[in-house]
C-alpha cells in the first residue's frame, strides 16, 4: 500500500454469498472515486448484498469521499442490503457526525462488530482462515493519483 497523496487501496479480507468484508486504505477523494464504486460496484453486481468496510487505515475522506459511502449505501439498500464501517476514526466519525450521516452509515468499532449486525447465515467467516502459503495472494487493486485502477 503507498502512502503517496491520491492514493487508495480495496482489499478483500473476506466473503461469502451475501457479503463481503473489505479494507479500504489511503485516501478516499476525488482523484479515487471512480475507482471506489467500480470496485464497490462490482462486488454488488456479483451478488454481494452486504459490505462491512475496514476504515481503520483510510487517513482521508473529503466530502467527494462521503458521496462515495452515500452512494454505496444506496446501492446496497436497493438491493436489501447493508453497508456497514468498521474502525473509523476521529477523523471520519467526526465527518459522519457533522454531515449527520452517522445515521445513514453505522460504524463500528471492529468488523466482528458490524458482522454481528447482519444475519448469521449471511456473515463471512471471520476472522478469515490464515493464508497456508501455498498460492500467490493477488495484490491489492490501488489508485493511482490520476484516479486510473492498477496492481
Amino acid at each position: 500500500m503507498s502512502t503517496q497523496a491520491g492514493r487508495l487501496s480495496v482489499t478483500e479480507l473476506a466473503r461469502c454469498e451475501h457479503c463481503a468484508v473489505l479494507r479500504v486504505s489511503g485516501e478516499l477523494d476525488q482523484n479515487c472515486e471512480q475507482f471506489f464504486l467500480r470496485a464497490i460496484g462490482s462486488l454488488v453486481l456479483s451478488g454481494h448484498r452486504h459490505l462491512v468496510l475496514d476504515v481503520t487505515a483510510l487517513t482521508f475522506c473529503d466530502s467527494r469521499g462521503l458521496n462515495c459511502l452515500l452512494a454505496a449505501r444506496w446501492l446496497l439498500q436497493r438491493r436489501e442490503g447493508m453497508l456497514l464501517l468498521a474502525g473509523p476514526g476521529r477523523r471520519l466519525s467526526d465527518l459522519l457526525v457533522q454531515t449527520a450521516s452517522n445515521e445513514l452509515l453505522p460504524s463500528h468499532s471492529t468488523v466482528s462488530q458490524a458482522l454481528k449486525v447482519l444475519p448469521r447465515h449471511h456473515r463471512p467467516v471471520w476472522p478469515p482462515p490464515a493464508h497456508d502459503g501455498e498460492g500467490a495472494a493477488e495484490p491489492p487493486a490501488t489508485c493511482t493519483a490520476d484516479g486510473e485502477a492498477g496492481q
